[in-house]
C-alpha cells in the first residue's frame, strides 16, 4: 500500500478541511508513492519518537502536531529541526501530521469520553455542526477537588493544577485539549461550571475565575497523548495488512 493510498483513507475521516487556517497538515515529508509496511504514531516529531520509529522500521510517521508550521529558511543539522529533517530524508521517512482536523474529529470525543460527559455539544463549531472541544454535564454533581482528582485520575496523569473553590460545585463541564486558555471565553457563555484544557497562564486562570468558571489545568500534553493508542488502534483496524507501533507515553516534565 502506498502512502498516498493510506492518505486518503485517513482523510476519509479527518479531512484537512477541518483543519484551522493557521495550521499544517498533512504529508510535511516523504515521498506519496513511497510503499508502506510500518506505520508508528506519536504525539510530537521529536528527535525521541524519529529515532523509536526508525527502530521499529517504521515506512510513515503520524503524529499530531506538525513538527512544521513556519517556513524553513535552511535545512542544516546546526538546527534541531533541520537535524529531524536530514534524518527522516536520509532514512526514507514518510511524515504525516494530522492536528485540528483531529482535534474537531477526534480528539474533543475521546476527551469526552474520558470524562465520561453526557448531554454533550460542540464548544466552539468551526465547521457544520463540528468544532473543537466539547460542553457535557457529569453524572452527579461534586466538589471541585474531587472533580480535580478524577481529571488526574482519568488522563492518568502525574498532577493537575486547580483553579477556584475546591468546595465550588460542579456538574457542567467543559474540556478543550492542548493550549486552550482561548476557550475559556466560549465555556462561560455555555454555562459551564468548570473547563479542563492545558498550557493556562496565571492571569487567564484567575481572571476566569473572577468570571464564575474554575479551571483544571491538566497540561497539553496530557490532555492530548491518548492521541497516540488511539491513532495505533484505528490504524490497526482500518489497515490490518500494515504493522503499527507507537511511542512510549512519556510526561515532558516530572513532578518533584
Amino acid at each position: 500500500m502506498t502512502c498516498k493510498e493510506i492518505m486518503e483513507k485517513l482523510e476519509e475521516r479527518w479531512n484537512p478541511s477541518y483543519a484551522l487556517e493557521w495550521d499544517n497538515v498533512g504529508l510535511l515529508v516523504g515521498r506519496e508513492d513511497k510503499e508502506i509496511k510500518k506505520v508508528f504514531t506519536a504525539l510530537d516529531a521529536t528527535e525521541e519518537t524519529i529515532a523509536q520509529a526508525l527502530e521499529f522500521g517504521a515506512d510513515l510517521l503520524i503524529t499530531h502536531h506538525p513538527m512544521l508550521f513556519s517556513p524553513v529558511k535552511k535545512v542544516t543539522s546546526a538546527d534541531f529541526i533541520g537535524r529531524r529533517l536530514i534524518t527522516m530524508i536520509q532514512a526514507d521517512l514518510c511524515y504525516y501530521a494530522m492536528h485540528t482536523n483531529f482535534d474537531v474529529k477526534g480528539m474533543a470525543q475521546l476527551n469526552q469520553e474520558c470524562l465520561g460527559l453526557a448531554e454533550y455539544e460542540v464548544l466552539e463549531e468551526t465547521a457544520p455542526g463540528e468544532g473543537i472541544g466539547r460542553v457535557g454535564v457529569l453524572d452527579a454533581p461534586m466538589d471541585l477537588k474531587t472533580f480535580a482528582e478524577k481529571v488526574r485520575n482519568d488522563f492518568e496523569i502525574p498532577d493537575v493544577r486547580m483553579y477556584g473553590d475546591p468546595a465550588k460545585s460542579v456538574c457542567r463541564v467543559a474540556v478543550s485539549s492542548g493550549s486552550g486558555k482561548s476557550m475559556i471565553r466560549g465555556a462561560i457563555a455555555k454555562g459551564a461550571d468548570v473547563i479542563v484544557t492545558g498550557d493556562v497562564d496565571y492571569h487567564s486562570a484567575i481572571d476566569a475565575v473572577a468570571q464564575g468558571i474554575a479551571v483544571i489545568d491538566a497540561g497539553h500534553y496530557g490532555t492530548e497523548y491518548g492521541f497516540i493508542a488511539y491513532m495505533k488502534q484505528e490504524l490497526e483496524a482500518m489497515f490490518p495488512e500494515l504493522e503499527v507501533g507507537s511511542a512510549r507515553v512519556h510526561h515532558p516534565y516530572e513532578v518533584v
